[in-house]
C-alpha cells in the first residue's frame, strides 16, 4: 500500500482538498516548469502511451488527473471520436481547455472536473483509460484504480505513466541527488507554491512501483498487467487490460 504523503503538513484538511489547492495554485507555471525540469523527455514517455493505446483502436478514451491536457491533446493522434480528460482542479483544467481550442480540438476533447475516485461513468463506459503522472496523487489508491476498473470495457486497455526509482545503484543514487536537491530548489525559485514540488518529489519517494504496483492491479482485478522502466527507471508505463 502507497504511503501517505500530503503536499501541506501543517493542514488538516484531506490529501484530495490539499492536491486541489496545489495544483490551482501552481497551474499557469505548471507546463513550463515541467519541460525544465523533465528536460522534456516526458513528451517521449507519453508518446509511448499513445502507441500502446493506439494499438486498441479505441473509440472513446478517458485520461484521468489529465491536468493541462497534455496527454489528452497527444491521444487525439488515435483517432478516437471522444477524449475526455478528467481532474479534480479546476486551475489546471482552464489552461489545459484554452490548449485545446487553441490547437482546434474542442469538438473532440472535452475537460470535466471530477473525483478519480468517484467516476460520473455508467460501466463499462471507455476502450482506454490514462492516467499520467497522477496516480500518486490519489487520495486511496486501492479505490481509484477500482473505479478505473469498473468503467473500463471488457478487453479495453488502462494505461499508468507515473515516477519510479531506478534500480542501478548508480542511477539510484544521481536520482536521489536530483529530486532531493536540485527540484526542489527549481520549485522554490520558480513556483508560486514553495511546497508542491517538495511533495511531489516526496509523494515519488515512497510510491509502490515496478512488480509493486503490479501486484496491486491484479489485486484489484486487472488482467495482463505489465511494466515498462523508462529513461533508466526514471519513470514507468504500466498497461493492463479488463477481462
Amino acid at each position: 500500500m502507497a504511503e501517505k504523503i500530503n503536499p501541506y503538513k501543517d493542514s488538516d484538511q484531506s490529501k484530495k482538498v490539499q492536491v486541489t489547492k496545489m495544483f490551482d495554485t501552481i497551474s499557469k507555471e505548471y507546463d513550463g516548469l515541467n519541460r525544465v525540469i523533465s528536460f522534456g523527455i516526458d513528451i517521449k514517455w507519453r508518446n509511448k502511451v499513445v502507441k500502446l493505446v493506439s494499438k486498441n483502436k479505441p473509440n472513446n478514451i478517458l485520461d484521468i488527473a489529465t491536468g493541462t491536457g497534455d496527454l489528452a491533446i497527444s491521444l487525439a493522434s488515435t483517432n478516437a471520436k471522444d477524449i475526455i480528460g478528467l481532474d479534480i482542479s479546476d486551475g489546471m483544467l482552464e489552461v489545459g481547455r484554452q490548449k485545446i481550442k487553441d490547437k482546434k480540438l474542442d469538438q473532440i476533447i472535452s475537460m470535466i472536473i471530477g473525483d478519480s475516485e468517484d467516476l460520473p461513468f455508467e460501466d463499462n463506459t471507455f476502450d482506454a483509460i490514462t492516467v499520467s503522472f497522477g496516480v500518486r496523487n490519489f487520495e486511496n489508491l486501492e479505490k481509484g484504480l477500482a473505479e478505473i476498473l469498473r468503467v473500463l470495457k471488457p478487453n479495453g486497455i488502462f494505461v499508468i505513466l507515473e515516477t519510479s526509482i531506478p534500480t542501478n545503484p548508480i542511477y539510484k543514487a544521481g536520482y536521489k541527488a536530483y529530486t532531493t536537491l536540485i527540484l526542489p530548489t527549481i520549485g522554490k525559485l520558480f513556483s508560486k507554491d514553495r511546497v508542491a514540488y517538495k511533495y511531489l518529489c516526496e509523494s515519488a519517494s515512497v510510491f509502490p512501483y515496478g512488480k509493486a504496483l503490479n501486484n496491486i492491479l491484479s489485486k484489484i482485478g486487472f488482467t495482463n498487467v505489465k511494466h515498462q522502466p523508462q529513461t533508466m527507471g526514471v519513470a514507468t508505463i504500466y498497461s493492463a487490460s479488463k477481462a
